[in-house]
């Protein structure tokens, strides 16, 4: 479980411009056995956020604490906890589908044995295993961001942050990453899923909180934001929530 309670982190101003409070005053939870959507435009805060719970920033001020540890004081058993995605960026060339996920496998102290089964099943279930054991060098965008969440999910992590997943995916793989987001939230898991595509947020997520400026807007399930709004559809939720133009931050 994750409890965010009026988290803030500004971010200095270079040169001539004014300093950016890129998250500002968040409030939230995300529980197990569910999917948590972060929803807002580009810019809205919502990187800047899930890196604070990734423990790979600190905040300025407020708390948040992933199944009870405190990602500032407590940094090493939260991320024993958590798996991120954050892009797909950071893959080996050199090295092998295969070889980039047992590199992380190792990192997170995963047993040879249960290693090597758990690569097996995450190269299926993402339909990588014709590339298992090519070199990441000359990999499409597609298949870069398959191999960064099957790195993501080795470990077994209790908690799954994942941003913005299904960039330079096919349809397939988002069925296929859509399919794997389930099972983990059938198995009792705790998943973050930050995005600015309303239809995949809508398709996958139990709860949703609508970032914009920095701060939540508003909160609820799909159905509960609709009718807030007095909308159609989650996109016309979304913006009626969010106003005309608003929702930039850093």
């Amino acid at each position: 479980m994750i409890v965010v309670d009026r988290l803030v982190k500004t971010f200095p101003a270079k040169g001539k411009a004014a300093a950016v409070r890129a998250v500002d005053g968040v409030s939230l939870t995300a529980d197990d056995g569910a999917i948590t959507g972060i929803l807002g435009p580009n810019g809205a805060g919502k990187t800047t956020l899930l890196r604070m719970l990734a423990t790979l920033i600190e905040p300025d001020s407020g708390t948040a604490t992933i199944n009870g540890h405190d990602v500032v004081a407590a940094r090493e058993a939260v991320r024993r906890e958590i798996g991120v995605l954050s892009d797909a960026r950071g893959l080996y060339p050199r090295l092998t589908a295969r070889e980039n996920i047992a590199y992380f496998a190792a990192l997170h102290g995963v047993p040879d044995a249960l290693r090597d089964r758990r690569i097996d099943e995450l190269l299926h279930t993402l339909n990588l295993t014709a590339l298992a054991d090519r070199r990441a060098q000359g990999f499409s965008q597609g298949e870069k961001m398959k191999v960064a969440i099957a790195r993501a999910l080795i470990h077994d992590p209790q908690v799954v942050m994942l941003d913005e997943p299904t960039n330079g995916l096919d349809i397939m793989s988002v069925r296929a990453l859509r399919e794997q987001l389930r099972a983990l939230r059938a198995a009792g898991k705790c998943l973050v899923f930050s995005s600015h595509v309303m239809q995949e947020v809508a398709a996958l997520c139990d709860r949703i909180h609508i970032i914009g400026k920095g701060h939540v807007v508003a909160s609820g399930t799909t159905a509960e934001l609709v009718a807030q709004a007095g909308a159609a559809s989650l996109e016309e939720a979304f913006v009626a929530l969010l106003g005309s133009g608003e929702g930039l931050a850093a």
